[in-house]
């Protein structure tokens, strides 16, 4: 991949872990200097109980090459969010991409559960994280990212627009934030592109988070164990993947042309040229209609 994001300015809202975290890395590899927030830190752990930090996923940044600052928000108050884009503002003076990845809903969404026997509270605050959060950054970060023309917001989601839009996505509650998502980037594209900036909906496929992998009792590196179990796991791809994505179309001189649309990693791979870690190039939303979703058996020749 070619085009440098030296002197650019990113917020990865919600890049503490999973896909937030691979995409705040991939854009420091290209030099940018990213702002990762989140509600992880140092002995204070987020309601996922998990030990990953946002200083751990800045020290990541840094370590690619670019310049990570962590910063503990959650972006449910807004006078945190307010205080976060001041400071962006107070350092930088410019923010270039807004990434919103916040979500926070995994162990709230119960399978397949009916929206009468879903727990209420549970499927709530599944939409106040998931889309109340997105809203709240936006309202804060976007005066900023406009203020220089060029400015690139990522809305972060599972599932394409095409792909969700015939099909149940687990449950009432994750159903309707996973859509809600995807119309905020179309949202956002009518009212960022006539002022010269860019909004997108991007999903990665299935996802090899920190979360995915203790699941299955498996690491990055022995991540294939999980085949025996699980086959079409083999579609899977790094939150590498997916942040590596998102500095393509940071780094797109013309990126507009992707505006209000929604977008996959697997897409922006054959676009771009950009590949997973391991060289491959996954395409699992394309493998889920062609392989899964028909109750195939699992082989992912040709899909990566």
């Amino acid at each position: 991949m070619s085009g440098t994001l030296e002197g650019k300015v990113a917020l990865v809202a919600g890049g503490t872990r999973g896909a937030g975290r691979g995409i705040a890395v991939q854009l420091g590899a290209r030099g940018a200097t990213v702002y990762v927030s989140g509600r992880s830190t140092g002995g204070r752990r987020s309601e996922y109980d998990r030990p990953e930090t946002v200083e751990e996923t800045a020290e990541l940044v840094t370590a690619a090459g670019g310049a990570g600052i962590p910063v503990v928000a959650d972006h449910l108050v807004p006078g945190e969010v307010e205080a976060l884009v001041g400071r962006i503002d107070t350092e930088r003076g410019r923010l270039d991409v807004l990434v919103n990845d916040i979500w926070g809903g995994e162990r709230l969404f119960e399978w397949e559960s009916p929206v009468w026997e879903h727990d209420l509270d549970n499927g709530l605050r599944l939409l106040r994280l998931a889309v109340e959060t997105h809203a709240v950054t936006s309202h804060f970060a976007l005066p900023l990212l406009l203020r220089e023309p060029g400015g690139l917001v990522v809305e972060m989601t599972d599932g394409t627009a095409e792909y969700n839009a015939t099909r149940y996505r687990n449950s009432f509650f994750y159903d309707i934030a996973k859509s809600s998502v995807l119309r905020m980037a179309f949202a956002l594209g009518h009212e960022l592109g006539p002022r010269g900036a860019t909004a997108v909906a991007l999903t990665p496929g299935w996802l090899r988070s920190e979360m995915m992998l203790d699941a299955f009792g498996v690491t990055e590196a022995t991540w294939r164990d999980a085949l025996a179990k699980v086959p079409h796991f083999a579609i899977s791809e790094t939150p590498s993947y997916v942040g590596r994505a998102v500095a393509a179309l940071a780094a797109d001189p013309e990126v507009a042309r992707w505006n209000g649309q929604s977008l996959s990693s697997g897409q922006l791979a054959g676009v771009y040229g950009f590949t997973d870690l391991d060289g491959s190039r996954p395409d699992a939303w394309r493998y889920m209609v062609e392989v899964q979703d028909p109750g195939l058996p699992a082989d992912p020749t040709g899909y990566r």
